[in-house]
């Protein structure tokens, strides 16, 4: 399908730069329940749509970026689900980290009503989502995979079909989130003892950097865990709850296939003490106050 007609529900941090990127090529719908973010959107050759089903009225193709499994059943099935208003054969584009078996269930039901249901989670943040330069890793039927390709070589610089069934792509995802939650956790442990040794940390940051102990995740949170000492604390860009959801995942589909992850669930725990410590809409980043409450420097 060269020119897809698409709905994006809800524009936040992530939705809203995925539809203005969106807009670039294609005819873009989008609703979200705040009316500043469907004016940033209008700015950008997003339409306005005064309700989910609206939006999603004669689209080919309804992109969702939702936080977790309930959210997704609501957008599809709830009062104002999106499935309803549907033609067969036009595809939900799942960009949200959900879980394998919960994506895999709503697959089903969608196959059921004659929709089809693109896994793709992606990685890379807002900046990113909004310059075509996400990972994304895809599970999805030939079929419904020619209905979305257009759309998803816009969105990313790296695209991987990981396999044919939605879930496939939730799998990777979810090996994808093992890594980064475990990145973060240590670079906030590696910055917290640079301090506790009296160095500078923003020196010690630069200074792996520069080394083998350099990571992706060290570089674009590091200097965020050094402003979580400020007064206001770090911008926010992924939550720490989103985290607690991911590694979660994680410990989980690692455990139903029987194999130990100890790392990860270290990482999952510090992300749990921060959400009960009251951090869990702070930055990620802010994980390093679960180690180190106060800066020894400060």
């Amino acid at each position: 399908m060269t020119s897809p007609v698409i709905a994006v529900l809800g524009l936040g941090a992530m939705g809203l730069p995925m539809a203005t990127r969106l807009a670039e090529k294609f005819t873009v719908k989008g609703f979200d329940i705040n009316p500043e973010r469907l004016a940033l959107g209008a700015r950008s050759g997003v339409s306005s749509a005064g309700s989910a089903p609206e939006a999603a009225t004669g689209a080919d193709i309804v992109l969702l970026a939702v936080r977790n499994r309930f959210q997704l059943d609501e957008a599809l099935y709830g009062d104002q689900g999106v499935v309803a208003v549907l033609e067969p054969g036009a595809t939900i584009l799942l960009t949200s980290t959900v879980g394998i078996d919960a994506v895999r269930d709503v697959a089903s039901r969608l196959a059921d009503d004659g929709l089809h249901l693109v896994d793709a989670p992606i990685s890379g943040g807002p900046v990113r989502a909004g310059t075509g330069d996400l990972l994304i890793t895809v599970g999805a039927s030939d079929d419904a995979y020619a209905i979305v390709l257009g759309a998803l070589q816009h969105l990313s610089s790296t695209l991987v079909r990981i396999g044919s069934r939605p879930g496939d792509g939730q799998a990777m995802k979810t090996v994808n989130q093992l890594l980064c939650g475990v990145h973060i956790a240590a670079g906030a442990e590696a910055l917290a003892l640079a301090d506790a040794l009296g160095l500078d940390p923003a020196v010690a940051l630069q200074t792996l950097g520069a080394g083998a102990a350099a990571s992706f995740m060290l570089a674009d949170r590091g200097p965020r865990m050094l402003q979580a000492y400020e007064p206001d604390g770090a911008e926010v860009k992924s939550r720490i709850d989103i985290f607690v959801k991911d590694m979660g995942i994680v410990n989980s589909a690692a455990r139903a296939v029987g194999l130990a992850t100890p790392i990860a669930a270290a990482a999952e725990g510090l992300y749990l003490i921060g959400q009960a410590n009251g951090q869990a809409a702070m930055d990620d980043s802010s994980v390093i106050k679960v180690i180190a409450p106060n800066r020894k420097g400060a």
